[in-house]
């Protein structure tokens, strides 16, 4: 099995920055990817980021320019930075990782491992 755990999140002004980081444990070399969603109250859950192992990395169009996905291998970590944080970014963030090779990483049913979540609210 897979644990991901998820930290970083907070609360920060429009304009500001925020780190986010999921450490991955278990049996990880079962995942072949890692992506981050998230969700507002009301909302649906919504595709951040995901990232092959291999490094092919994609961005949900709401983020692009703002946000980086990135990852530690050494450390099992894979990290979200986000930037030019906005008040429309405030949500639940995931982690996720999927054991996929033909994965469409922007699904985030076609993952199947999760975090618990970690809170980013984001003031204007």
């Amino acid at each position: 099995q897979v644990q991901l755990v998820e930290s970083g999140g907070g609360l920060v002004q429009a304009g500001g920055s925020l780190r986010l980081s999921c450490a991955a444990s278990g049996r990880t070399f079962n995942i072949y990817a890692m992506g981050w969603f998230r969700q507002a109250p009301g909302k649906e859950r919504e595709f951040v980021a995901a990232r092959w192992n291999s490094g092919s990395a994609y961005y949900g169009d709401s983020v692009k320019g703002r946000f980086t996905i990135s990852r530690d291998n050494a450390k099992n970590t894979v990290y979200l930075q986000m930037n030019s944080l906005l008040p429309e970014d405030t949500a639940i963030y995931y982690c996720a990782g999927t054991r996929g090779t033909r994965t469409n990483l922007l699904a985030w049913d076609e993952y199947q491992y999760w975090g618990q979540g970690t809170q980013v609210t984001v003031s204007a």
